[in-house]
């Protein structure tokens, strides 16, 4: 599996990402995680929705907590024809608890923590810590992956702008 050595960082200590990093124009990798009911959810990349994949190391720390928070809020911009994932290594218990303590009711919140696999399709699992780094990406209705973000610092907030651009020049 691949290895990106010193891809991002922790409070400034450099650590590394294990699997492939798709970039923009890439087909999107299809992989398995669990809902919060605990049944398994299959990704398919064709969809009647765009599809944004906010990725975050845990729900019950501050910044993932207020990026979930903004893409809550913005889902209700956007209606049913773009459907908003957040995947995280927290366990479909603590992301259920989460959710109903935020009022999350826009986003669907995944589980990773089985084997893994959006982590090594996405190359966001951290090697170190058998976390998911912050990430984002925009999925077309084919498929393609439109918007490609890696936060370099996985304590910050990623870049909700352009995020957002994509998305609306996609609608």
């Amino acid at each position: 599996m691949n290895e990106n050595k010193e891809a991002i960082t922790f409070q400034g200590n450099p650590l590394t990402l294990v699997g492939t990093q798709p970039v923009v124009g890439d087909k999107a990798p299809g992989f398995r995680v669990q809902a919060n009911d605990l049944s398994p959810y299959e990704f398919v990349p064709i969809s009647e929705n765009i599809r944004i994949i906010a990725v975050a190391p845990s729900l019950d720390t501050p910044v993932c907590d207020t990026q979930t928070r903004k893409f809550n809020m913005e889902a209700a911009n956007f209606g049913d024809s773009v459907e908003i994932l957040t995947i995280t290594m927290d366990l479909p218990f603590a992301q259920a608890r989460w959710c109903g303590a935020a009022g999350i009711d826009k986003v669907v919140t995944l589980s990773d923590h089985l084997d893994a696999s959006f982590g090594a399709a996405y190359g966001t699992l951290i090697k170190e810590l058998r976390l998911l780094t912050r990430a984002v990406f925009v999925i077309d209705k084919e498929g393609t992956i439109q918007h490609a973000q890696f936060v370099k610092e996985i304590t910050t907030e990623p870049d909700y702008e352009t995020v957002l651009q994509c998305l609306k020049n996609l609608i």
